[in-house]
């Protein structure tokens, strides 16, 4: 594996951070080693906040193909005494699961959107790799928090310049200005994360 950036958010609705490092996933070949195919792209973070005012810590780790398409996403962590481990997978014909059991309501979405963390908006930016004036839609198979079930979250992001996309999740009624890292890293999140440093 291969270290991309890094990251530092510093929460701004809850008292809390998250520390996320981007890296890609090499193959390796049949004699066993590193090969030069792509194996795509992990990110990987631990978030530590307040939540219902008990004290929650998340380690994260979500992983993509070179095309920045979803794979799986795995939870490990507490909030108060609870114990959280969850499992997503995509599967090869687009469904999803959570701990094993399919989510219908997600079927067919190519991102997944973790409730906690501001890591995951990184794939889509990457993905679409929109030029400066084009927007898409980007619907996402989004884990809510605290309840942790799989929802459709229809989003949308239209880039402005280099640095900033218009975004919209209608579902939140949020609707702001992101700015985002030369990595994909959204670096200002308004109302909710902030950058606090960024490596790329």
């Amino acid at each position: 594996m291969r270290s991309i950036a890094s990251i530092l958010w510093r929460r701004l609705d809850l008292e809390g951070h998250d520390a996320c490092l981007l890296t890609e996933i090499g193959l390796l070949s049949e004699s066993g080693r590193p090969s030069e195919t792509d194996g795509g792209r992990s990110l990987r973070g631990q978030a530590l906040f307040v939540q219902d005012s008990k004290p929650c810590s998340i380690a994260y780790e979500v992983t993509c193909d070179a095309g920045w398409h979803a794979r799986s996403a795995h939870i490990e962590g507490f909030l108060g005494t609870q114990d959280l481990h969850y499992a997503i997978e995509r599967l090869a014909d687009g469904g999803w699961t959570l701990n094993g059991e399919r989510q219908g309501e997600v079927a067919g979405l190519i991102d997944v959107d973790l409730g906690f963390t501001p890591a995951t908006n990184l794939m889509a930016i990457r993905r679409f790799d929109l030029e400066v004036g084009m927007s898409t839609q980007a619907p996402a198979a989004y884990l809510t928090f605290p309840e942790l079930r799989l929802v459709r979250l229809e989003q949308t992001y239209r880039r402005l310049d280099e640095a900033h996309y218009a975004y919209a999740a209608p579902m939140f009624g949020y609707d702001e200005i992101l700015k985002v890292s030369p990595a994909g890293f959204v670096v200002d999140y308004p109302g909710l994360w902030r950058g606090a440093a960024h490596l790329a």
